[in-house]
């Protein structure tokens, strides 16, 4: 596994749960950090005193990725802030709320979109034409078990645009290769401790799905960003367009 002292990192959603694990992850291991975040300020702060601690570089950027200029402005800043960009993670998203089909309109269908798909597309395509100046680039995907099976009732729309995030990884990773950016998904079963998971999961249904899970547990934010850290050091190594199932063993690929 190479080393990613001195690199450069991007973390969309990085001032809370799993981004902001990534993002301490990354710090760690060597790299200076462009924190995005929406609201969550505290958060990149956190992430920010963190890297002082060790000794590296991060700053917060706030900005809604569902705006093209946004997303193009905060791309352009992190670059400008990092001397340039050799890792991005994608890991802007959400559930937006529990509907079931009949209570999906083309509002909330285009807004859970929005939040899971379109994030992503601007921001990578802003970030590779600075990924493709630096050999082994990488870009790390964070979709969901729900893209995988289908997601608990009401997460319709949440579990297609996860879907579409393991699809979009495939493609990309076709197109960029020959770039020499590597393009890899993340697919994180249940996490507990999350805003997400907070906000949308019961305690009686957080219980029953483990119940449901071999290793007999839930996830924790550091299962994932470990992981990630791994995909984004490996330089030359011959992973692109994989998806990683992390999930405790519920979903086997």
């Amino acid at each position: 596994m190479g080393s990613l002292v001195g690199k450069r990192a991007l973390v969309t959603a990085g001032g809370q749960g799993i981004g902001k694990a990534i993002a301490g992850g990354l710090l760690k291991a060597g790299c200076d950090v462009a924190v995005h975040y929406y609201s969550d300020e505290q958060g990149a702060r956190e992430v920010v005193a963190l890297a002082e601690s060790l000794g590296r570089r991060a700053r917060g950027f706030q900005a809604d990725l569902t705006v093209e200029e946004s997303a193009a402005r905060t791309v352009g800043e992190a670059v400008d802030f990092l001397g340039g960009l050799d890792v991005l993670v994608n890991n802007a998203g959400g559930l937006v709320a529990r509907r079931v089909l009949g209570q999906v309109d083309v509002s909330f269908w285009q807004k859970v979109i929005d939040v899971n798909m379109t994030s992503m597309l601007l921001v990578t395509r802003a970030a590779v034409p600075h990924l493709a100046r630096n050999a082994g680039a990488a870009i790390i995907n964070v979709s969901s078990l729900a893209g995988r099976k289908g997601g608990h009732p009401g997460s319709l729309v949440y579990s297609t645009a996860k879907g579409a995030v393991l699809t979009f990884t495939r493609g990309l990773a076709n197109e960029l290769g020959p770039r020499g950016i590597r393009v890899n998904a993340v697919a994180p079963g249940l996490i507990l401790g999350t805003n997400f998971h907070n906000t949308h999961t019961s305690k009686e249904s957080a219980e029953e799905t483990i119940r449901g899970i071999p290793l007999a547990r839930a996830g924790d934010v550091d299962d994932i960003a470990r992981p990630v850290v791994f995909l984004a050091s490996e330089y030359d190594g011959f992973i692109s367009g994989a998806t990683l199932d992390i999930n405790g063993g519920v979903y086997c690929a």
